[in-house]
């Protein structure tokens, strides 16, 4: 794949093309990418409004009817729900995990079998969240770009 970065006047405005034969998995998950580092979410951290880059996120967590986003070390309170998050970030490389967490997948380092057959995925940042036993399976097909063994 040949990959070509060419510099534009300033009054111009930027964009990304991809051109391909067909539009494969590895080509998804460069488009995936690109619309995640574009992408923002208002969260509240201190009292204060910020908008969190999709790419940031660890994962989203509810608790207690209150919805939480987790990035590298900080925590930030959303207004929105944990399904409306999952909506919105279904398309990129974020999935649900439990009833309760919605994981970006290109922040698990490893996941490991845990007990009850669930597994729990250690994040680059050091922390593991549960994957429940009724999302192993989703979250095993995800990662192999939904082929089938």
């Amino acid at each position: 794949m040949e990959i070509k970065v060419m510099k534009i006047p300033l009054q111009e405005k930027e964009k990304v093309v991809v051109e391909c034969h067909e539009m494969t998995s590895q080509v998804q998950t460069i488009v995936k990418f690109i619309k995640s580092i574009q992408e923002t979410i208002t969260g509240v951290y201190d009292d204060r409004e910020y908008e969190i880059s999709i790419q940031d996120i660890f994962y989203v967590e509810s608790v207690d009817n209150k919805t939480f986003i987790y990035t590298k070390d900080k925590v930030y309170s959303v207004r929105e729900r944990l399904y409306e998050i999952e909506d919105l970030l279904s398309e990129l490389s974020f999935l649900r995990i439990s009833k309760s967490v919605v994981v970006n997948l290109l922040k698990i380092k490893s996941i490991k079998p845990a007990l009850n057959g669930r597994f729990g995925a250690i994040l680059t940042n050091g922390e593991e969240v549960i994957i429940s036993r009724k999302y192993v399976s989703v979250l095993k097909e995800k990662v192999r770009g939904g082929k089938k063994k």
